[in-house]
């Protein structure tokens, strides 16, 4: 009788993680036949992490900084090691199924264990959370090579749930398991998506204090939230060696405060309001939810046998083919739309009428903040609101990824109303005024735009309007009909989901058949439209992957050279380049958190640079004159860019002028702002002279330069953490050293004393150092990262015995029973 009640609770469990595997191995079949997904991020990562890997081999510890990007950077953003997270293996253990099936199952599989939370019955569990894991959004991301975002993305669904679980039913059982599934989202370290998933909870807590507060059950609400507010605590704690040094060093990256004064109405707290909503949702594209080609899809080109490319060949423009792209919405680019499933934005509408009480108002309330927020500049009131007073908002980009928030919210209510269904829980009357309102908006949106395609707008982006008319009549016909085809099939779901429902409510149709005939209809819709932005073409073989790290003529001309120096690789985009970095030092690098005065001399200096030198190359006729315009370049100069890859096939541009690991100068010049300090780089010869600004003038007090000094200083051993330097001088000098300042973590030290050093040319380092014979020593120790290791170990102490002791007491009641 026992094994048999255990059959019957366990079962359909069992059932649904085959089914979520079976699902997720059969989308990624190529991984079965040893493939490996290839992706601009994942290829950009490995050359991002490569020098920190050597280091972490060769040395036997963590390396904390990075000179293979951006002149020199944490690497607490790229990859650290926290031993004092003793979570860290868990995680590993539920991703070794690696990328991309780890996401896909796993979002499912934590969408289920939610929707049980819910005490949703396990079939229409299984339903739900293939809705849910099948949305289109995450195939998109992983398509990008955007893991940790999908890694952050799993533990969102049972973090909710087990905050509703603590509220709803158990109260300790729901904070021990908060716990551990916030611990494990902060582990996959995106913490815009941990943000995002604080804002649903936030909302989530509005809504029930307000119910508690009308019910006077405001005591148990109190008991919870402080249980729960443990837990988060627990969860921080563990994290917390991670949490402390990235909040740290956010001061400092592009996500602090900007230090200039230029563009102070576009300055926020963080981001810049231009570059956080550079990619902001049209408001007019959140119909992409409903109809996935709403705005042409992705940016991707037209099909062979589209109008659009017939038409370019009949006009002799066929080379033109690749560049002209299906998308033509307000973004600058996208990967592909959101799109939550015709099936399931219908039961959202309807659930908006069939479920009562807080869940639809919390549901609700976040799905349509999340939608205009991801309007971004396209709604300036409420951006500019968040920016200014929602703390930690204007920390992220891309203002367009709020829209998980919507996706996860959507499918939610919309499983909670098909409970109320298939339990009986509602009357006839009830069901048909759900389904006239659901299929009226669903259906009529749908037909609409079936009949009238032109409504969407003009089907021409602002980048086309110049294009010739026989051209934008090839385009407007292609995206109609993308539309139109689009919003035909979605209907045709829409009606077949709307049939299945009302047969299963008036008996005419078993519960369990109607909710596997909604399942295959489900996946029939979304497979389709994910296998447009990920599909099998996009799996190589591992060796064909990483034929992209071969290197060049001209990388290996430069790894001849054993010294140390930085490259600048004209021939990618520099500052959205990751193989360089697997090479060399470069100048270059792909990161969204990059220091944020590197980014200025970037935007000031370097690109600039950059553009004069690039236009002088062209009318260059004799080594000598690139000697001279090698001569003008201060801020590579000074970085020590030694080499110039102008074509992989042959050997780079030496520039001569770089002025090495470290110089002297006998001068410097005082300046009142960071403004002047970056102005200054630009004007001044930083061979000569350094731009110090007053504020570190106090190292000049009373220390006489000797302006007559003569001597030498060389560098003497290299690792990421530690630079070493012998010189030899006969009076005290300015040495300048070609390495990023960043006062966390970096020491200095002068024969094994500790020694001060400040910042000059807005972002190298600097010493006065004395006469005489000596060694100068650069550690990098940032006491934030012992400090937090030690936190995070009690932390993982703490929570594992809080787990022990939940399975203690579960197997001692069920032993009761």
């Amino acid at each position: 009788m026992a094994l048999s009640q255990a059959k019957t609770k366990y079962l359909p469990h069992l059932i649904a993680l085959l089914v979520f595997v079976a699902l997720t191995l059969i989308y990624f079949s190529p991984t079965l036949d040893n493939k490996v997904l290839q992706t601009h991020d994942t290829t950009v990562f490995a050359g991002s992490v490569k020098e920190i890997k050597d280091h972490r081999e060769e040395y036997k510890e963590e390396p904390l900084w990075t000179n293979s990007m951006f002149s020199g950077m944490p690497a607490y953003l790229i990859s650290t090691y926290y031993p004092g997270n003793l979570f860290k293996p868990v995680y590993n253990i539920l991703r070794a199924p690696g990328i991309p099936i780890a996401p896909i199952l796993l979002l499912m599989i934590g969408f289920y264990i939610m929707l049980i939370a819910f005490r949703v019955k396990p079939w229409l569990a299984l339903l739900g959370s293939i809705a849910y894991g099948f949305s289109s959004y995450f195939f998109i991301i992983l398509a990008a090579g955007h893991n940790t975002k999908a890694m952050a993305l799993v533990y969102m669904a049972p973090v909710v749930g087990s905050i509703v679980y603590a509220y709803r039913r158990d109260r300790i059982t729901g904070s021990v398991l908060t716990a551990l599934f916030l611990t494990l989202q902060l582990i996959a370290n995106h913490f815009q998506i941990t943000y995002y998933t604080l804002m649903i909870i936030l909302i989530f807590g509005i809504v029930e204090l307000v119910y508690s507060i009308r019910n006077k059950m405001l005591p148990d609400l109190i008991k919870t939230t402080l249980l729960l507010a443990g837990a988060a605590i627990i969860a921080l704690s563990i994290n917390f060696a991670n949490l402390y040094i990235t909040f740290e060093y956010g001061k400092y990256s592009m996500r602090g405060q900007s230090e200039l004064s230029s563009d102070l109405e576009d300055k926020t707290s963080g981001l810049d309001r231009s570059y956080a909503t550079n990619w902001s949702y049209g408001i007019d594209e959140t119909l992409t939810m409903l109809i996935p080609n709403m705005k042409g899809g992705a940016s991707q080109p037209f099909d062979r046998n589209s109008e659009t490319v017939k038409t370019l060949r009949q006009n002799n423009y066929g080379q033109y083919a690749q560049g002209i792209l299906q998308y033509w919405g307000e973004q600058p680019s996208t990967s592909g739309p959101v799109y939550v499933g015709s099936i399931i934005f219908l039961l959202f509408v309807m659930g908006l009428v069939l479920v009562k009480g807080p869940y639809k108002w919390w549901l609700l309330i976040a799905t349509v903040l999340s939608i205009m927020l991801a309007w971004g500049n396209n709604f300036m009131f409420l951006t500019n609101l968040f920016f200014d007073f929602f703390p930690g908002y204007s920390k992220f980009r891309a203002v367009t990824m709020i829209l998980v928030i919507a996706e996860f919210c959507m499918p939610l209510l919309g499983i909670l109303a098909l409970d109320r269904i298939f339990r009986q829980d509602i009357k006839k009357p009830e069901l048909l005024k759900a389904m006239k309102i659901g299929l009226g908006i669903t259906g009529g949106i749908l037909l609409l735009f079936l009949l009238f395609p032109g409504l969407a707008g003009s089907f021409i982006s602002t980048n086309e309007v110049q294009f010739p008319d026989w051209l934008k009549t090839s385009l407007i016909a292609d995206r109609k009909e993308m539309l139109r085809l689009d919003a035909l099939r979605s209907l045709a779901f829409v009606i077949a989901a709307s049939v299945i429902i009302y047969l299963a409510f008036v008996k005419k149709l078993k519960n369990n058949y109607a909710i596997g005939l909604l399942a295959i209809i489900v996946v029939i819709d979304m497979w389709p439209v994910n296998k447009r932005y990920l599909n099998n073409d996009d799996f190589v073989r591992k060796t064909e992957a990483e034929r992209v790290f071969t290197p060049t003529a001209a990388d290996n001309y430069i790894l001849r050279d054993s010294s140390v120096y930085r490259v600048l690789n004209l021939t990618v985009s520099p500052f959205n380049d990751g193989i360089t970095s697997y090479f060399h030092h470069s100048i270059g690098g792909y990161h969204g958190a990059k220091i944020r005065r590197y980014q200025d001399l970037i935007e000031h200096s370097i690109s600039p640079e950059i553009n004069r030198f690039s236009k002088a190359l062209s009318n260059i006729t004799s080594i000598d004159q690139v000697e001279d315009v090698f001569k003008d370049l201060n801020a590579l100069n000074m970085l020590n860019t030694k080499y110039i890859i102008i074509n992989p096939d042959n050997p780079p541009l030496v520039n001569n002028s770089a002025l090495g690991n470290v110089w002297l100068v006998d001068s410097y010049r005082l300046v009142e702002s960071p403004d002047e300090e970056l102005e200054m780089v630009n004007k001044i010869d930083p061979a000569l002279e350094a731009v110090v600004n007053r504020k570190h003038a106090g190292r000049f007090k009373d220390i006489s330069l000797d302006s007559t000094s003569s001597g030498n200083i060389t560098l003497t051993l290299y690792k990421a953490n530690e630079l070493a330097y012998d010189y030899e001088l006969t009076g005290t000098s300015i040495a300048v050293f070609s390495e990023i300042y960043y006062p966390k973590g970096w020491n200095a030290y002068i024969d094994g004393e500790p020694a001060e050093h400040f910042r000059v040319n807005y972002v190298l380092r600097a010493m006065v150092i004395p006469e005489g014979k000596h060694e100068i020593i650069f550690r990098f120790e940032p006491k934030s990262y012992e400090a937090g290791n030690t936190v995070s170990l009690g932390g993982s102490i703490v929570l594992y015995l809080l787990i022990a002791a939940s399975v203690f007491y579960f197997i001692k009641r069920k032993k009761g029973q």
